[in-house]
């Protein structure tokens, strides 16, 4: 039997936070492949990124990437506001991502979202 598939990484998804994510954009596609008849969705490695920001070149092959954790549900959990993250500027250009605001802002966010939920019960 064949089947098809396609190849997107998970950073080319749609998101207001300056990349894609393993949030709601990712389940909406995976629905949509679904729909489509198609068997398969290839993404590229999820590890972080180093020099160049090429998947393909980590410092790690265990770790995930900080930037694929979507922003979304943790304002859904309580952890960030959804005025803090509209304040942060992502990038300018919707079709890119501007790796270098991401790498400025990313990291601070999430240590936000952290120190709220650090010890915080299930």
């Amino acid at each position: 039997m064949r089947t098809s598939g396609i190849l997107l990484p998970i950073s080319s998804l749609p998101s207001p936070g300056g990349i894609g994510t393993m949030g709601a954009a990712a389940r909406e596609f995976v629905d949509f492949l679904h729909a489509a008849g198609q068997h398969y969705w290839q993404i590229l490695p999820v590890c972080p990124t180093s020099y160049g920001d090429s998947p393909y070149q980590s410092f790690s092959t265990f770790a995930g990437n900080p930037y694929f954790i979507d922003l979304d549900l943790l304002i859904e959990d309580g952890l960030l506001k959804k005025a803090e993250v509209e304040a942060i500027d992502w990038g300018s250009d919707p079709m890119n991502v501007d790796y270098g605001k991401i790498y400025c802002n990313r990291f601070d966010i999430l240590r936000l979202a952290c120190s709220r939920g650090w010890g915080r019960d299930a």
